[in-house]
């Protein structure tokens, strides 16, 4: 498949495309900063690198040419948290990329979301309650910017998404993950990096399938 990648300079973001290259995957990578890249994708046949912001339509337009799908890492910095900007602005950044989406017939969004957008599905649990109210009272801005962002997608009624809400994310190297509900005694309070983007990466192996 050929896929657009956003927020692929991060560590879920590398750690995506690695998976993906290996399952030889075309990856266009849309970043407003290329050169935080690593050369060994930079110089990758199998990467295309196109540099924008998240409110340019023409350069997401040329990047979401020929791509069969979306997967996005995309989310407020946990070390910015607290100088977030105001104005919830990668929801609006997620609106124009769906109307650009829907404009070119591309159906399938995959993205990093977080506990704070919540789901009807969930029970309490006191470790992400801890979690969530601390992000909700220490970064206030970035806790607006997800659960807008969590409302701008579930909007959409064209796009076909998939949300993977994350808990704290570690550096272990294991990439095994329990998918589910907060609550559900299945999901915990922490999870690898690696198994994130191993999710990212499995739905995107059930999407191939299908087109």
């Amino acid at each position: 498949m050929h896929v657009l990648v956003l927020g692929a300079t991060g560590e879920v973001g590398l750690l995506l495309i690695e998976y993906m290259l290996r399952d030889s995957h075309t990856v266009v990578i849309y970043a407003r900063t290329p050169s935080k890249l690593p050369d060994r994708l930079t110089s990758n046949p199998s990467v295309t690198v196109v540099k924008g912001e998240l409110n340019e339509r023409d350069a997401l337009k040329s990047s979401l040419t020929g791509v069969h799908a979306v997967v996005s890492a995309l989310g407020p910095s946990v070390k910015k948290g607290p100088l977030h900007p105001a104005g919830t602005p990668i929801a609006k950044g997620y609106a124009l990329l769906l109307e650009v989406m829907r404009e070119m017939g591309i159906k399938r969004l995959i993205l990093l979301g977080t506990a704070s957008m919540k789901d009807p599905h969930d029970k309490f649990d006191l470790q992400f309650w801890v979690l969530v109210n601390g992000v909700a009272l220490f970064a206030h801005n970035a806790y607006k910017d997800v659960v807008a962002i969590g409302e701008t997608v579930r909007a959409d009624k064209e796009v076909m998404w998939t949300i993977g809400r994350v808990p704290l994310l570690t550096d272990k190297q294991k990439d095994n993950f329990n998918a589910g509900y907060i609550g559900d005694h299945r999901t915990t309070a922490w999870l690898p990096r690696r198994a994130f983007a191993a999710f990212l990466h499995h739905h995107l192996i059930i999407l191939a399938f299908t087109i």
